[in-house]
């Protein structure tokens, strides 16, 4: 599984924190780095993400902003993505079963570093649970559909590009090993 990771300068204490004691060793991983000379604007951050997670370049995408909340909003924005701002392990569990949720959002402000490590690994190994909620998510799909056209969609991407994102908010993208993982 590749996964994405980005923070804003609130969440940049817990995405660390994650960085150097989770267990990423079955994952691919890699980070959004951007220079800490100040404040990062969260939604440079989240639509990069999202961007990336929604066009499938990404299986799964994790980000932290101070309450997880402006993150979600702006993740949410994007065709594909199910985000969930997930405070503890039971949201964290339930956005993946019954959402098949493929970004999670979590409060650098707002959780402790135990509570984040609990939170990030319940997500990253619970499965969707299929059945009645593949309905459900049929349903969220045509709901996204209608909303975003193919021709619009189309015309998006090529607006809001990875690159553009990259060259507008002066961030990029690295492989982080972590475990001997690149």
């Amino acid at each position: 599984m590749k996964i994405i990771l980005g923070s804003d300068h609130r969440g940049k204490r817990i995405q660390d924190w994650i960085l150097k004691h989770h267990l990423f060793r079955q994952y691919e991983i890699f980070v959004i780095d951007k220079p800490c000379s100040g404040f990062i604007d969260y939604p440079d951050i989240a639509a990069r993400v999202a961007f990336d997670v929604g066009s499938g370049l990404f299986d799964r995408g994790i980000l932290i902003c101070g309450t997880g909340i402006g993150m979600c909003v702006v993740a949410n924005k994007f065709p594909g993505v199910r985000a969930a701002p997930c405070h503890n392990e039971v949201a964290a569990e339930l956005s993946r079963r019954h959402n098949d949720a493929n970004i999670l959002c979590l409060a650098g402000d707002l959780l402790g570093e135990r509570s984040s490590l609990v939170i990030v690994e319940k997500w990253l190994v619970t499965p969707f649970d299929n059945g009645r909620h593949f309905d459900r998510l049929k349903k969220i799909k045509n709901l996204e559909n209608q909303n975003y056209p193919v021709p619009i969609a189309i015309e998006c991407s090529e607006k809001i590009s990875s690159e553009n994102i990259v060259q507008e908010s002066n961030i990029s993208v690295h492989p982080k090993t972590v475990s001997g993982v690149a």
